[in-house]
């Protein structure tokens, strides 16, 4: 047999892992194409981890095995998994060296499994899986598992490989070949039977879901006992495994408790529930007990299968949460019972038989044993193979002889059951004829035909069959219709109700047997054609119609039975109905109804069926006059002047719709009946009638035919009327707040006054009832006093209410006031209030009830209540600092004092520091600086703050400055001057009281300096210096001063002093330089005595006396010299500075910003 080489492909994020013939381990990572060659030409099982399957798709001649998740919708062909030991590699499968990478890695043993060959590859997948905090991985390495890439490629595939597959459902249920989370062969759900007794409990999968999910369905508020009740079911440990074996695990638990005081209180449990898992701690649980016990076994587990238990504790209708999960490994034990082995190949001497690999429970499959009866028959068996391939062929053998195989499967655990047996016989001589053809079933153009086996024939033998068939009007004999295996046939394309002959020959191996007996079937044959269209016969009548129709002019080669005849009411109707079934071609149709449309069919019966309906007759019957109405009813309750009626139509219209209905009404029976309405509505209202009268009515309906007859007179009365207006009401008041109304009985017209309705408001179009019953009079309580009311009434008897009287207008008596409201504390700015001796409140003016409010009163506690004018604030004086009053106070008027307020708590505040000491520390002609307290020995902690207060020209006391320092320089003053100066402390509590004041005088002022002296020369030896003169200085008189500084000499010296404004300077030495400067004194007296005040002296001026013969320029040159003074120099520098800095800024706003 050729090799053929197989390719495995490998996803990207997926390894694939073989073992070579060396025995070391490869692992391949994706994405990848690994080539695998098969000597035998089959393809290689795939192992894969639990919830996977692996399918080979055929794509343009290359077989590709691909892993995809094992769903409902996919079915698993082989669900082999990789949790075995290893065995070594056998030659049926090799890797090919030379296109496999060579990196190496250590990974879990692969294993083999069922199949004709072994294979030494695993998929690996992610191994980045997460688990839980409680997750464990099993023993045999099995974990839930779900990889994208094979979800998407079960998807892009899932047409293809359901067209290979189909839907086998029955797979899902089949046993896995190696252990893992898979169902058992068991019946049920995930492998647990249905069974249950006393001892032990068998696990039932139904289909629930995990306990704590509840999909779709609303959770009511519960109370908090039930709460606390659920947290203390909740309060379970997790149940102990104690026996485990293949199938079967005995659990355990204690009842939930709570600690109480160091005792345990344990509530009365009414069940438990134990829910297990084989999909994982997360996976989906199912309920295998209920009951009061505190442990249970449970049944039918799958052998060598991870299980998680959990267990609940429940009490009536109140479930606690589930318990922590506890896992547990059932054992390995023996392989389940494999399937009966199958014949693959069979000749004369020989039988080939191949079988599958059944459940192996855990434990590898070592050999199978497949025994045989030697075809003896006798229900002995002997050893027929021993080993470990899932095939055999058994040799020299009879010909035409069955035998009888039986097969079981041995692991380390022990040995299977044997499978069922199965009888398989060898080839032998040609078959014998069979028996003649069946006819199951005859048509028009087919005959359905069965023929069975030929009389000893084993039942395993296949045989193939030729069916040949014989028409005689051709006559060319017997053709051949049909070859194959199948023991049925349907013969087509035949002609109807026509004679064929049929014969039938079996063939095997060995030969051709002889024909069966000829046998002849007739088809059947065909519906015949339509008959004609029916004609009306005669005249068509209001109830009837007679009418006939001619034969088919095919009769389908049968002679015509029956005739059938229906009839559709209405053009448009699908529903016929069949009114004759007869041999006849004609027919009266009676029971017809009138002005009705209908039509009308025929159809033939034959022997090869019926034939379909020939065209229709559309027929119309005349109409008749309507039949009676019924009487008219009433529509309601009458009124006094009307009487509402209403009315159907007839019951039976005749054929035609109404087109009018005609009412009579008489007052009496002996009156003539008068028509008071005629139309199409079926209801009218009769108006201008008595209160209380009787009337007759009848009703007639009119159609295209006439009008038809009247019905029965009814009898109808009208009812009695509402009561006339009342006359206005009568107020009278009993106090400011309360008021009586009456009212008299109106006309009541026919019907007795049933109740009064009296309507009270403060205003005329926002009224309200505050009165309903029988009386004729009512007191009106919780007025208020000095307001208008507006009041009317309504009578009301048993035909309804009449109108209202005439709006009465009353006024209320005035009243003391009302309660004050919004009583608080108030701010008050002034500066005599002192909030820990006073408290300031406010009030809201209340309702004066009609009487100027005068005065108020408040009432503060201990004190006799103080009384206040118009106002709506005050502060009370006198009262005791850090100490809470409550207060309240009352309006009074010319009637009374009002009710109290609602009491208010008010409480005075600290007394406020006393004021400092206040010092002046400079004076100055125009400014003193002031000092107080302790200065900067205060801590930073200190909240007071200062204010300081000062006597301006009109006498007001003006603020100068307040804050926390303790200097304050007071500037603006007028020179010789006194201020009296005020201090006054401010902290938390308050201000506190002012100072005493405090008198500082301001110093007198010194003269200002004096312009630059001007120098005049009068001859050589003499100059007279002249300056500016100042005005006395409030009356002090002003001299000045001038010095003069010769030559070399540091210092000036007074040359003169005096009221006048120049002096003449002689002795003057020649080329000497002179400088000169003046200032003034003021002269004051005062109280202390006679003192000068200097002022600064002016600026400089040289002088240099010159001989008579100097040249007139230079006398011009000196007489033009000036000289700068020192302010002059600083200004004409600041100038510059002020012309470079623009010129700098306008540069850089220029050339860098722009």
């Amino acid at each position: 047999m050729r090799a053929t080489v197989i390719l495995v492909q490998v996803n990207p994020g997926e390894a694939f892992t073989i073992r070579r013939e060396d025995g070391q381990f490869q692992c391949i990572t994706g994405p990848a194409q690994v080539p695998m060659m098969s000597h035998n030409g089959s393809v290689p099982p795939i192992f894969v981890p639990p919830g996977y399957a692996p399918q080979v798709i055929e794509d343009n001649g290359i077989q590709r095995v691909i892993v995809l998740p094992q769903t409902s919708e996919f079915p698993s062909g082989n669900q082999a998994v990789i949790q075995q030991p290893p065995l070594p590699p056998l030659p049926g499968f090799i890797p090919l060296p030379t296109m496999i990478p060579s990196s190496l890695h250590r990974l879990y043993s692969p294993i083999t499994g069922s199949g004709d060959m072994t294979s030494q590859f695993i998929p690996q997948y992610h191994i980045t899986q997460v688990y839980g905090d409680s997750d464990t991985v099993s023993i045999h390495g099995r974990s839930p598992f779900r990889d994208e890439r094979s979800s998407k490629t079960h998807e892009r595939l899932q047409k293809k490989l359901k067209d290979r597959q189909g839907t086998q459902n029955d797979k899902l249920n089949s046993p896995s070949s190696s252990p893992q989370k898979c169902l058992s062969p068991t019946n049920g759900y995930n492998g647990f039977a249905a069974r249950q007794d006393s001892s032990d409990i068998s696990v039932r999968y139904a289909r629930s879901s995990h306990v704590g999910e509840r999909k779709g369905s609303s959770v009511e508020e519960k109370d908090e006992e039930t709460k606390a009740f659920e947290a203390l079911l909740s309060n379970i440990s997790k149940p102990t495994i104690k026996d485990i074996q293949a199938r079967t695990a005995e659990l355990a638990w204690s009842p939930p408790c709570r600690i109480i005081g160091g005792d345990k209180d344990k509530p009365e449990v009414s069940a438990y529930e134990v829910l297990i898992s084989d999909c994982g701690k997360d996976g989906k649980y199912t309920s295998v007990y209920i009951g009061e016990k505190t442990h249970c076994t449970v049944n039918d587990l799958t052998p060598a299968t991870d299980y998680h238990a959990r267990v609940l504790a429940q009490c009536n209708s109140i479930k606690g949460t589930p318990s922590e999960a506890e896992s547990f490994t059932t054992m390995s034990c023996e392989p389940d019972t494999p399937s009966s082995p199958k014949i693959i190949h069979r000749t004369k001497n020989s039988l080939t038989l191949q079988w599958e690999a059944p459940c192996d429970n855990g434990s590898k499959i070592n050999n199978y044993l497949l025994e045989w009866d030697k075809g003896n028959g006798d229900g002995e068996f002997e050893q027929c193979y021993y080993g470990q391939q899932k095939q055999y062929k058994i040799m020299k053998l009879s010909p035409a002889m069955g035998f009888t195989f039986r097969l079981a499967a041995k692991n380390d655990m022990g040995t299977s059951g044997f499978s069922e047996e199965v009888l398989y016989h060898t080839t032998g001589t040609a078959p014998s004829a069979p028996s003649g053809p069946v006819l199951l079933e005859a048509g028009v153009t087919w005959l359905s035909l069965q023929w069975a086996k030929p009389s000893g024939t084993p039942s395993d033998e296949e045989l193939s069959y030729s069916l040949e068939m014989e028409d005689e009007d051709l006559g060319r004999g017997f053709q051949p219709k049909y070859s194959g295996d199948e023991l049925t046939y349907t013969v087509k394309d035949l002609k109807r109700s026509t004679k064929y002959k049929f014969r039938v020959t079996a063939c095997n191996s060995e030969g051709k047997s002889n024909p069966s007996n000829v046998v002849d079937f007739t088809t059947r044959p065909d519906k015949p054609g339509a008959p004609s269209k029916p004609v009306v016969k005669g005249k068509i009548l209001a109830r009837g119609v007679e009418i006939f129709w001619e034969p088919p002019m095919d009769d389908g080669g049968a002679a015509i039975t029956k005739y059938i005849l229906e009839i559709s009411e209405g053009l448009n109707g699908n529903q016929w109905d069949m009114i004759y079934s007869g041999t006849a071609m004609e027919y009266s149709c009676d029971h017809l109804n009138p002005g009705r449309f209908y039509r009308l069919r025929v159809s033939c019966v034959g022997e090869g069926g019926q034939s379909v309906a020939s065209d229709s007759l559309s027929v119309q019957t005349p109409p008749l006059l309507p039949g009676p109405c019924q009487p008219p009813r009433l529509q309601g309750r009458p009124r006094s002047r009307e009487i509402p009626l209403r009315w159907g139509p007839p019951a039976v219209d005749n054929g035609a719709p109404i087109l009018s209905y005609s009412l009579e009404m008489s007052s009496t029976e002996t009156d003539e009946p008068r028509e008071v309405y005629c139309g199409l509505d079926e209801e009218f209202t009769v108006s201008h009638l008595l209160p209380g009268a009787t009337y007759s009515f009848r009703l007639g309906a009119a159609n295209a035919a006439g009008l038809g007859p009247y019905s029965e007179k009814c009898q109808h009365t009208t009812a009695p009327g509402p009561p006339d207006q009342c006359r206005p009401p009568e107020v009278t008041y009993k106090s400011a707040t309360c008021a009586v109304v009456f009212w008299e009985v109106p006309v009541s017209n026919g019907a007795d006054v049933t109740e009064y309705r009296l309507q009270w408001g403060t205003a005329e179009g926002s009224m309200h009832i505050c009165y309903c019953g029988p009386g004729h009079s009512y007191e009106m309580k919780g007025l208020l006093p000095a307001t208008l009311y507006y009041a009317k009434v309504q009578a009301v008897n048993v035909a309804g209410a009449g109108p209202f009287s005439e709006v009465v207008v009353c006024l209320m008596p005035c009243s003391v006031p009302a309660m004050v409201t919004g009583l608080q504390e108030a701010k008050v700015e002034n500066p005599l209030y002192s909030p820990s001796t006073c408290l300031a409140i406010s009030w809201e003016k209340p309702c004066d009830h009609g009487s100027e409010i005068t005065g108020y009163t408040i009432d503060y506690g201990e004190k006799q209540p103080v009384t206040v004018g118009k106002v709506t604030s005050f502060f009370i004086d006198s009262l005791q600092p850090d100490t809470t009053y409550r207060i309240r106070i009352q309006a009074w008027n010319s009637l009374g004092a009002g009710p109290f307020s609602n009491m208010v708590k008010l409480k005075t505040k600290p007394l406020p520091p006393e004021p400092p000491r206040l010092e002046c520390s400079a004076y100055g002609s125009q400014t003193l600086k002031l000092k107080w307290g302790e200065g900067i020995a205060r801590t930073l902690s200190d909240s007071t703050q200062y204010h300081l207060l000062m006597d301006d020209k009109t006498g007001r006391i003006v603020s100068v400055y307040k804050g926390s320092c303790h200097t304050y320089k007071v500037q603006r003053l007028s020179e010789s001057t006194s201020y009296q100066f005020y201090i006054q402390a401010c902290n938390e509590a308050g201000e506190g009281p002012l100072s005493q004041g405090y008198v500082f005088t301001t110093t007198k002022s010194v003269p200002p300096a004096l312009k630059t002296p001007k120098i005049e020369r009068i001859n050589d030896h003499t100059c007279e210096i002249t300056w500016e003169t100042l005005q006395p200085m409030k009356g002090d008189p002003i001299v000045y001063s001038l010095q003069a500084m010769m030559g070399k000499d540091n210092e000036f010296r007074q040359v003169y002093k005096g009221p006048d404004g120049s002096f003449r300077c002689s002795g003057l030495q020649l080329n000497c330089e002179l400088r000169f400067r003046v200032c003034a004194i003021r002269q004051c007296r005062d109280a202390v005595g006679h003192r000068d005040l200097v002022g600064p002296c002016s600026a400089t001026v040289s002088f240099v006396p010159q001989k008579a013969e100097s040249t007139a320029g230079r006398d011009t040159a000196e007489n033009t010299q000036w000289t700068l003074s020192d302010e002059q120099c600083a200004t004409v520098i600041l100038l510059l500075f002020a012309v470079f800095s623009i010129l700098v800024t306008f540069i850089i706003q220029y050339f860098v910003i722009k």
